[in-house]
């Protein structure tokens, strides 16, 4: 049975000053995710925000170490994370993921374990091309070399979102750019307030 906690949500919502959610970045590998999440992450930190950053990498060193990346393994994956980021925001904080999560029944199923408001699916919509020519670990070689199998974006498919709360086309933008567009957001749905300092 669940055991209800006399602290609540709202009781650290109004310790943190801000309204708790997950920003769910979603793009290909290489598309700037963790990038733009790590560089939002530190603003938010500096304008006194509490937040947790999840990042695909990351969490399969630990939480997820026992996956694989067939396709089972990756709604796994993307399950996992959720519930964990569903705790987080829980405790009151703003979750930052960056998870390639390239389909779209798994971002609502994880969209449905929180209450309305909670989720925002953030699209860093960067071309394939522009992905590969990145390819900061190399995986895209890997992947046309046969390497690498059901590679998204190769031999898997990434199905884009269809109504993301935030879409940064990110290929002519710079990252500050790109972070003022969220917090923009954030500001103007009243997650945050944003100081002067």
């Amino acid at each position: 049975m669940w055991h209800d906690q006399r602290v609540t949500k709202k009781d650290r919502m109004k310790l943190t000053k801000q309204k708790p959610c997950v920003l769910w970045f979603t793009g290909l590998s290489g598309s700037g995710k963790s990038t733009i999440a790590n560089a939002l992450e530190e603003m938010l930190y500096h304008n006194g925000n509490f937040t947790y950053l999840l990042d695909g990498d990351n969490i399969r060193h630990g939480l997820n170490k026992d996956l694989g990346f067939n396709e089972s393994s990756r709604i796994e994956n993307i399950r996992r994370v959720g519930e964990v980021a569903k705790l987080f925001v829980d405790s009151g904080l703003l979750v930052l993921t960056a998870f390639i999560s390239p389909f779209i029944k798994d971002r609502e199923l994880v969209k449905n374990l929180f209450e309305e408001g909670e989720f925002l699916e953030i699209f860093i919509d960067t071309p394939l091309e522009t992905c590969e020519k990145r390819d900061p670990k190399g995986l895209y070689k890997k992947a046309r070399d046969g390497k690498i199998k059901n590679f998204t974006g190769i031999d898997s498919p990434y199905e884009p979102p269809k109504n993301a709360q935030i879409h940064i086309k990110n290929d002519n933008i710079s990252i500050d750019e790109a972070c003022q567009k969220i917090v923009d957001y954030l500001i103007k749905k009243k997650y945050i307030q944003w100081s002067n300092t």
